[in-house]
């Protein structure tokens, strides 16, 4: 057995939380975990939502696993709440989408590793076992500049604006992203026209931005998939 076979056998990953929209594609990697890593504290969410709600229930796990496309999530904005609720934990960014961009965006932002979803068993247990003795994992080949670029600092700023959105601002500044008329939104969130204008009133002055075009503008900016899903 090679030393690194060694240290992936050896390694004993407590407790974790995965997050990630596909169901099967959260409980496959949640199996994996307890398969390679004797990992028994699992729990999994599909939205972040859910997510935050695991962490609020008193539930510390020793890493996160975390997809950047959730539902209720645009870009960096899923990732800095989850670090924002649980600074000193390791989350490992997992994702379809590895343009150098989108990995710079996520180390810069603090993740403590981005692992590619095409990545095979074996690299999976590498990574991990690197992250778990406190290196930062990138995809090989990929290497990170000395220093972060300007843009992608403004990125992690938006994107921290986005975050401190409440609940239903952030599925107001969606639907506005989707070119629905406040009379829609309304209708769609069950709420009086008059508080839809309050909220999305509230998400420009939180955006910096002066109107619903620019709001819209700026998400897709930021967003890792060009729109809110």
């Amino acid at each position: 057995m090679s030393r690194a076979e060694l240290s992936v056998s050896s390694l004993s990953i407590k407790s974790a939380l995965v997050i990630d929209d596909h169901p099967l594609y959260c409980d496959a990697l949640a199996t994996t975990m307890e398969s390679i890593f004797n990992t028994r504290r699992i729990r999994t969410a599909t939205t972040l939502g859910e997510a935050l709600h695991q962490l609020r229930m008193r539930f510390s796990p020793d890493l996160v696993i975390l997809d950047l496309n959730l539902p209720d999530a645009s870009g960096l904005s899923g990732f800095l709440k989850i670090k924002e609720k649980m600074p000193d934990v390791p989350v490992i960014v997992i994702s379809a989408i590895t343009t150098e961009g989108v990995v710079q965006s996520v180390i810069s932002a603090g993740a403590a590793g981005f692992i590619p979803k095409e990545t095979g068993r074996q690299v999976f247990q590498e990574a991990m076992t690197d992250i778990w003795n406190g290196k930062t994992y990138v995809p090989p080949g990929y290497a990170m500049p000395a220093r972060a670029k300007e843009n992608d600092r403004s990125v992690e700023t938006i994107s921290r604006k986005i975050a401190h959105l409440s609940q239903q601002q952030t599925r107001i500044l969606s639907l506005i992203c989707e070119g629905m008329p406040n009379k829609l939104i309304a209708y769609e969130m069950q709420l009086a026209e008059a508080t839809v204008k309050a909220h999305i009133t509230a998400l420009l002055r939180r955006l910096g931005v002066h109107n619903r075009t620019q709001a819209a503008m700026l998400v897709r900016e930021v967003s890792i998939r060009h729109n809110l899903q």
